[in-house]
């Protein structure tokens, strides 16, 4: 595309553009970062982590659409404390992506583009321009026939923002003017405190009492509030999945309007297989989404799996833990301690959608501060004595012992030399997507995602319609809805000289 920063490795900014691109990702990161928790407390997240921030945050967030973006923010979206695999045939995250450990693109299935930043269907708000979209505090490994896509489009402005790497990049990176690749040793230095509060409060709402029953069965599996607490909890000590290990759909009942939820996956081992989420306005779990956390406190393999646009943020507090996401579509905030292998069979996706809940508390009274005076020399320092507001069973199994369970695609070894000059890819759109599948009774027409067509999908209106996998691989995804039927999602037509997100 003309005017696309492509080929980019290890490229130095001019003293002059380095100095004001790094004063503005500084002011991003370093804010926000100020305002995190206080260590073994809960509650509201704070950014960068939690809600939106930043002037331009949306007052409402739309449905997965490919529309003009609705605003703009500059909270974290991804945070991994460990390593980051792109595998199969996942194709995009949307929003401020933090990964402390190697961000690897090995798309397994014929390789192809992975979108970051700014992707063709999701929320469509994005990062603040000249912010850093994408942060690695390790190496950047864009394996042969792959290829990292940083930025884009809508009709009216082009979104850009930055690369900020710690290691070393190989591989094809193309990223959208005037945003730049920036080699910075200590690229993941100011993330750190959110890692230990990812850390601590994972493991303390793990810890809360449940409120409420879970009664799986073959089918399904029905939450059951008490009706009446604003912090509604559930404690799951198996998995959310049929006997055979396929779908089940997930029923919230008596739970209060606008009380936070929290779902404890307790085990270490556990899974999530559902068809459940749409993302279309009245659906159950689209309504509570903001407030929906799905807390893994102990887990070392976790999966969440299906044919869903799932809806909630999701944590994970085990630094040793991977986290394995096969969804067409993850709609909330992704929050882990460990590392994060985003997998799937066709376009998957993961959309910025803000956490705006309210936690369970876990109050330590702090340590004196060494430099705080007593009140008077005969009075002698407190010592403090932690305390629990609640009592919560321990879960059924021990915490587990770390280990690094494989991921679905190996990660690449990746070399500490100086990167290799990545292979400037073709400008020339081609379009590879399958032809629209039909996903409900009413007949919608095909959408464009940008030059290279990908995402059809049917025409969305209002709350009405369905909606699809919002990537398209070579093979059409199915979605569930409440059990029943395939997904559609509305689309709007884009330009076809703009990029709005592009992937295979």
């Amino acid at each position: 595309m003309p005017g696309r920063a492509r080929a980019v490795a290890e490229r130095p900014p001019s003293p002059r553009g380095r100095t004001v691109r790094v004063a503005v990702a500084t002011a991003a990161a370093v804010l926000p970062l100020a305002a995190v928790l206080t260590v073994g407390s809960a509650a509201p997240l704070t950014p960068p982590l939690g809600p939106c921030s930043g002037p331009n945050c949306p007052s409402e967030w739309p449905p997965p659409n490919n529309g003009d973006f609705k605003g703009q923010d500059a909270s974290i979206t991804v945070f991994t404390g460990g390593d980051y695999l792109v595998a199969g045939r996942a194709a995009e995250a949307e929003g401020r992506i933090v990964t402390l450990g190697d961000f690897t693109i090995d798309k397994s299935e014929g390789g192809g583009a992975f979108n970051a930043g700014v992707v063709g269907v999701g929320s469509r708000v994005v990062p603040p321009n000249g912010s850093d979209f994408m942060t690695v505090g390790g190496n950047v490994t864009v394996q042969p026939g792959n290829s990292l896509l940083i930025g884009g489009s809508d009709s009216r402005v082009q979104a850009f923002g930055n690369l900020r790497y710690a290691g070393a990049l190989t591989g094809t990176v193309s990223i959208d003017p005037t945003g730049q690749a920036i080699k910075d040793p200590d690229a993941a230095a100011p993330y750190q405190s959110v890692l230990a509060q990812i850390e601590e409060v994972s493991a303390c709402v793990g810890r809360a009492a449940a409120t409420g029953t879970v009664a799986v069965t073959s089918s399904e599996a029905t939450f059951t509030g008490d009706g009446t607490s604003a912090k509604q909890v559930f404690n799951v000590t198996g998995n959310l999945a049929s006997p055979s290990g396929g779908q089940i759909g997930l029923v919230f009942a008596n739970i209060p309007a606008g009380a936070t939820v929290v779902v404890n996956m307790l085990s270490a081992d556990p899974v999530i297989n559902t068809y459940t989420g749409t993302g279309i306005p009245g659906d159950q779990t689209t309504e509570m989404r903001s407030k929906l956390m799905w807390n893994f406190p102990t887990s070392t393999a976790a999966q969440i799996l299906g044919s869903a646009q799932f809806q909630g943020s999701v944590m994970a507090g085990n630094p040793a833990g991977t986290t394995t996401i096969t969804m067409p579509g993850m709609n909330g905030r992704v929050y882990l301690a460990g590392n994060l292998v985003q997998n799937g069979s066709g376009g998957y996706e993961i959309h910025s959608y803000p956490f705006d809940g309210d936690l369970p508390d876990c109050e330590v009274t702090p340590s004196p501060s060494p430099t705080s005076p007593s009140p008077s020399p005969t009075s002698p320092t407190p010592t403090p004595t932690p305390t629990e507001t609640t009592t919560s069973p321990a879960p059924t199994s021990p915490t587990p012992t770390p280990t690094s369970p494989t991921p679905t695609s190996p990660t690449p070894t990746t070399s500490s030399a100086v990167p290799t000059t990545p292979t400037t890819p073709t400008t020339s759109p081609s379009s590879s997507s399958a032809a629209p599948t039909s996903h409900g009774p009413s007949s919608h027409g095909p959408s464009s995602h940008g030059p290279t067509g990908h995402h059809p999908g049917p025409t969305h209106g209002g709350g009405g319609g369905q909606l699809p996998s919002t990537g398209a691989g070579n093979a059409p995804v199915v979605l569930g809805l409440a059990g029943v039927g395939l997904l559609g999602l509305g689309a709007l037509a884009v330009l076809a000289a703009r990029r709005r997100g592009r992937h295979s």
